[in-house]
């Protein structure tokens, strides 16, 4: 996961909301479990010093301190979360050097498909980006609801068909980073993984041009096999040959996939074994 390793403003942002969480819990966490142990310390029977008072019901000052120092702390965790969550607002640009990236993600089943619209090209299970660029994603699905989630780049945003999310990233640092699938999303979930290569401009211009003129065509029929359920084993790239096709597919003018079945059934179709086809949504 490498949540704590992060390579991008985002990340950096979510560590440190991280960091001061766990300090902000622990400063109720670790002073509960010493008085544990010194309660348990103090009122040993071999004790005669301790007190026993059967007959004791109250005090004010016990009850000031048990109800002041838990809502202290959910105070200061629900400030720190409050004003993280709109700093950390996923479509709020971010700021960054080079000309902005914009790649239109659409979850599959079981499979990312990465479009960009101005390079007029795609990918399957590879993002490719430039370093220090601005990311602009635009997110949907093609079947169940999904989640997006590049751990050290930062915030997992949810893709869900018939609707489009919006996602801001930048990149700081060359170098291949990976990303999942963070919701469950039926029995192909577990190999539901792509590769964040983060390259140069120079790279990705290169790149970019590459695959526009070697690519294979990316048009409704080429995509009608991609929404098959399947786990690909390859990262194929791809021309873009239909400019509306994330259009289509987040408006559903392309019908969606059934939904997750089991992989058993998808290797033997004629199989008239028990899984169902909506078993997992």
């Amino acid at each position: 996961m490498n949540i704590l390793d992060p390579q991008g403003p985002v990340a950096a942002a979510e560590k440190v909301i991280l960091i001061d969480s766990i300090a902000i819990m622990l400063a109720i966490v670790l002073p509960t479990i010493a008085a544990i142990f010194a309660f348990a310390f103090w009122f040993r029977r071999s004790n005669p010093r301790a007190v026993y008072l059967p007959d004791w019901e109250y005090s004010g000052r016990l009850e000031l301190v048990v109800w002041s120092i838990p809502a202290l702390t959910v105070i200061l965790l629900g400030g720190v979360a409050w004003i993280g969550a709109h700093q950390l607002d996923p479509a709020k640009p971010v700021p960054g050097t080079g000309v902005g990236v914009t790649v239109q993600v659409v979850s599959l089943d079981w499979k990312w498909l990465f479009i960009y619209p101005d390079q007029r090209i795609a990918s399957l299970n590879s993002l490719t980006v430039p370093v220090g660029s601005p990311l602009h994603l635009q997110l949907t699905s093609a079947s169940v609801m999904n989640g997006f989630f590049v751990p050290q780049l930062g915030s997992m945003i949810y893709t869900m068909n018939g609707m489009v999310n919006r996602l801001e990233l930048r990149a700081d640092e060359v170098g291949t980073y990976q990303g999942l699938s963070a919701h469950l999303s039926g029995d192909g979930f577990p190999d539901m993984l792509f590769d964040v290569h983060v390259v140069s401009q120079t790279q990705f211009d290169d790149w970019a041009s590459g695959t526009a003129k070697s690519g294979a065509p990316l048009d409704r029929r080429v995509y009608g096999e991609l929404a098959k359920q399947s786990v690909p084993k390859g990262k194929p790239v791809y021309q873009l040959t239909d400019p509306l096709l994330f259009h289509d597919i987040a408006n559903q003018e392309i019908p969606p996939g059934p939904g997750p079945s089991l992989t058993t059934n998808i290797a033997r179709p004629k199989s008239n074994s028990g899984g169902g086809g909506n078993d997992a949504r």
